[in-house]
């Protein structure tokens, strides 16, 4: 309890000691907590790489649970323990038998889905299935092309340079558009998102890109370019679809699961959709590069 006869100086000290930050967050919370899933990426990915496939499996699940948690908001039951199996399913299906093998466990995983809510019964089994196979492509099956992607040539580093590329979208765009964004790209979603913003990232990204592509890919700096446009644009997609849907159910975070953070879909929601893009950019660059 606060003395009367406490000298102010110090009791504004104590206050803004205890007050998390102005975005809402516990910042030591947030910097230890990135630190923790940093060097858990990292080591999965030039140290244990069935670690890496196991993280993006753990990763699945509970942003599953967390997606299905959330719309239990909206009176829309969607049923775990098939979501759980697919998450688990696919990533290791894609590292052990690559997109062919990734497509098999799909569509298993979308049976499994139609046949537990059959057999479970109950009210709205339509809209369930149809909810589920949402969540389910959303989150894993979206996820697992980053261990598509980790099977390439090069693929820790490529892997890597996602991520960077991620970062370098959030980072530049935020700074861009604190100090110049006018002109907001969804305003009914994401207000706070600007066109300005979005140019800041993509050319923030791209020298991030141009640099990776040349020190990390060992490709031509040209490489950096497409591959930047394309990870900002499914990036930025996949924040405004996962904006648009917690704003459909008027909650703020996913859950409180990771510290400073939210929840762990508050984390991948750039991720799930900039790992097919990175992915695609390589399979579509990879014929071009070759050849020089």
């Amino acid at each position: 309890m606060t003395s009367p006869a406490e000298p102010a100086s110090r009791r504004s000290r104590r206050a803004a000691r205890a007050a998390p930050s102005r975005a809402g967050r516990n910042l030591p919370a947030a910097i230890a907590v990135g630190l923790i899933l940093l060097a858990v990426v990292l080591a999965g990915l030039f140290l244990f790489p069935v670690a890496f496939v196991a993280t993006v499996a753990v990763f699945g699940v509970f942003g599953c649970w967390e997606v299905a948690r959330a719309l239990n908001v909206a009176d829309v039951d969607v049923p775990l323990v098939p979501l759980a199996a697919g998450s688990v399913a696919l990533p290791f299906a894609a590292h052990y038998g690559g997109a062919e093998a990734l497509g098999f466990g799909v569509a298993g995983t979308v049976v499994l889905i139609v046949l537990w809510r059959l057999i479970e019964g109950g009210s709205g089994v339509v809209k369930s299935i149809t909810a589920s196979t949402g969540v389910f492509l959303w989150v894993p099956f979206l996820m697992s092309f980053a261990v598509l992607l980790f099977a390439q040539e090069k693929g820790p580093f490529m892997v890597a340079t996602m991520l960077l590329l991620v970062v370098a979208n959030d980072t530049f765009g935020y700074l861009v558009g604190a100090f110049f964004g006018k002109h907001a790209m969804a305003p009914k979603i994401s207000p706070k998102k600007s066109w300005e913003g979005f140019a800041g990232s993509i050319a923030g990204a791209t020298l991030v890109a141009i640099g990776a592509a040349v020190f990390l890919l060992e490709v031509p700096w040209w490489v950096g370019v497409p591959l930047a446009v394309a990870t900002v644009a499914a990036a930025t997609t996949g924040d405004l679809s996962e904006s648009m849907v917690k704003r459909e159910l008027g909650i703020k975070d996913m859950s409180n699961l990771l510290p400073g953070h939210g929840g762990v879909m508050d984390r991948l929601d750039s991720i799930v959709f900039a790992a097919p893009a990175a992915y695609l950019m390589a399979v579509v660059l990879a014929p071009a590069i070759q050849t020089l």
